[in-house]
């Protein structure tokens, strides 16, 4: 219980650091989306859906697909499995937008690394269990992940800053719920 308050007033630290005119939109996610099977739309703070999630894809092909609301493939996740920790890409195409890595194991926390390539890698800090904490660039935040937001039951909401790829966040959430 500590550990999932300490984790509380870390997002809300991060949320004090992002000050309202840095947000770039609100997101609502549920959890596990990859066990669904079918599809899964992302919604904004208004209710509307604004991106797909294939689920079905990844029962096929282990692979999991982020499109626009016109069906257009925007980012597909993949699964790796390396000898120390796992790993997750998330291509574009053909080109890896982004890597995560599950840290090696912790006692204190749960932590992740996200590589994108051509910009400082990303961390995170906070419960991920619980889904209380915070993707940072550089010490600053650019997403905060609390279920605070809804009480939705098994789901979550994504706060993405205003100049950040808000799909490539949400899918580096999804690529976080799967490990």
């Amino acid at each position: 219980m500590l550990r999932r308050r300490a984790a509380r007033r870390q997002v809300e630290r991060a949320r004090e650091e992002m000050p309202e005119g840095r947000i770039g939109g609100r997101y609502l996610m549920r959890e596990k989306v990859f066990a669904i099977g079918d599809d899964f739309y992302v919604q904004n703070e208004q209710g509307q859906n604004v991106y797909k999630i294939d689920g079905k894809a990844f029962r096929i092909r282990s692979t999991l697909k982020f499109e626009d609301m016109q069906g257009n493939e925007i980012y597909k996740l993949q699964e790796r499995k390396v000898r120390i920790r796992d790993s997750m890409n998330i291509y574009r195409g053909d080109e890896v937008a982004a890597k995560v890595h599950n840290a090696l194991i912790t006692p204190v926390r749960d932590r992740f690394k996200i590589e994108v390539p051509g910009k400082p890698d990303l961390t995170t800090k906070g419960n991920i269990l619980y889904h209380e904490y915070v993707v940072e660039r550089e010490g600053t935040p650019i997403a905060i992940i609390s279920r605070k937001w809804f009480r939705i039951r098994n789901t979550y909401g994504v706060e993405v800053a205003d100049a950040e790829d808000a799909l490539l966040v949400l899918a580096i959430t999804v690529c976080i719920d799967m490990f």
